[in-house]
């Protein structure tokens, strides 16, 4: 509880990135706590972080582009660039002490226990909100396909999209209960191919079944940028992972290299996607692209089944750690199956609730990007980092920068948050 904190510090953590990242000339030595530490190659570490950094965020990025107009999508390459800086920072955060392994243990070394309790929450808010979103993705793309579902029950009005929701909640139900999700984790690297046949898709169905990509769109829409920054951040939400990534590889000094990587694979997949959503429909893209697609067409019907199926898969490893954490918060001899079941079921149930509660996909991601992916992705790796290597003592250009980057940050969450929040208000 009051444990102190080392933060007697490595020389090298003082050189700043700006100045040449010298983080290769220290001798990192694997972390033995971490799971699978040491075991990774550089391949695999590559593929892991596009697995983390290519997600759902990829059915939004057209509604994004079409919130703040063609201009917009310089910002998606500048957040692309602030969020991979800030991956670094987390590394040089991590070369401050040996045994951290998580990123709340960096927010515990640069702030002591207020500062990991400060990161676990948006760390786990945001993996709840996310999870969420699954359900109502799953739910409006099902009603899309099979609209005009509509029944009553015990008096109520069950509609199409909250019937999907439901459905697709209890077959989601059997992998929340997996003691081992290590069958399901390798089922979740597909998601890294399942964006790719998702970009193709939509790729073949401009091109050749007839949609075209004729939209000019507008240059700029002032009244849409915030939307569309957060909805850009929302994309680069990996940062809870990256400590994981760089504790698991055989040679710590190619991490920055894995990052280059999959920062610029992502990034590439996210523009061409918003490019090619934005050209293909224009002012009426919806907040997943594929509710534009005709499912009448092949190439529509694969975009979609793909995009149905990766949530499911990835839905129990995205909430795990939230069981976890729960789980530890009892006493050990608590800590039996009933237990993990009865809070995997819980979880998954009020996901249920709020999903139904607030069924608005874009409206609810741009809020997790505004407070949430802002915060953990952008602002908390900052001032850890200026805070654990004492730079924001001195004057330097590297601490210009973050500092910068760190008010643009609040500046875009508060009226980000402040965005989404009255958009779901409103539709409420």
């Amino acid at each position: 509880m009051g444990e102190s904190v080392d933060t007697t510090l490595p020389g090298h953590l003082h050189e700043p990135l700006l100045d040449g990242d010298k983080q290769n000339d220290v001798e990192l030595q694997p972390t033995a706590a971490a799971y699978g530490a040491g075991a990774t190659n550089f391949i695999k570490t590559c593929f892991n972080g596009l697995n983390a950094l290519s997600g759902v965020g990829i059915l939004s990025v057209p509604y994004a582009l079409a919130s703040g107009g063609w201009l917009s999508l310089i910002l998606l390459f500048v957040i692309a660039l602030a969020t991979f800086y800030t991956g670094l920072l987390i590394q040089r955060c991590m070369d401050a002490k040996s045994d951290i392994t998580t990123y709340p243990e960096v927010g515990e070394l640069a702030f002591g226990r207020n500062g990991k309790i400060i990161v676990s929450v948006f760390m786990y808010v945001e993996l709840y909100l996310v999870a969420t979103g699954f359900l109502i993705l799953e739910g409006d793309n099902l009603n899309n396909m099979f609209p005009n579902v509509e029944f009553e029950l015990l008096g109520f009005m069950i509609s199409g999209q909250a019937f999907f929701v439901i459905v697709v909640a209890l077959v989601i139900l059997p992998s929340v209960w997996l003691d081992n999700l290590s069958l399901l984790s390798y089922i979740s690297a597909s998601g890294v191919l399942g964006s790719a046949v998702i970009i193709g898709s939509v790729f073949w169905c401009g091109a050749f079944d007839g949609i075209g990509f004729q939209q000019k769109g507008t240059l700029i829409n002032w009244k849409g940028i915030s939307n569309s920054i957060s909805l850009y951040a929302f994309c680069y939400c990996a940062h809870p992972v990256f400590p994981t990534l760089y504790t698991s590889m055989k040679n710590k000094r190619q991490f920055s290299n894995v990052l280059t990587f999959c920062f610029i694979i992502c990034t590439f997949g996210y523009a061409s996607m918003a490019v090619m959503g934005y050209a293909m429909f224009g002012s009426d893209i919806k907040s997943q692209i594929t509710l534009n697609l005709p499912t009448g067409k092949i190439s529509s019907l694969v975009a979609i089944y793909t995009t149905l199926v990766n949530p499911i898969c990835k839905y129990a490893l995205m909430t795990v750690p939230i069981v976890n954490a729960i789980k530890n918060r009892f006493p050990m001899n608590y800590n039996t199956k009933p237990l993990s079941m009865l809070i995997s079921t819980t979880l998954l149930v009020s996901n249920v609730i709020v999903a139904l509660a607030i069924p608005f996909f874009g409206s609810l991601m741009s809020l997790v990007g505004a407070f949430l992916s802002v915060t953990a992705s952008i602002i908390l790796p900052c001032v850890c980092y200026l805070k654990i290597s004492g730079n924001y003592k001195r004057l330097r250009l590297e601490t210009v920068i973050i500092s910068g980057i760190i008010l643009i940050g609040i500046v875009t969450a508060i009226v980000g948050t402040y965005v989404a929040i009255v958009e779901i208000v409103g539709q409420i």
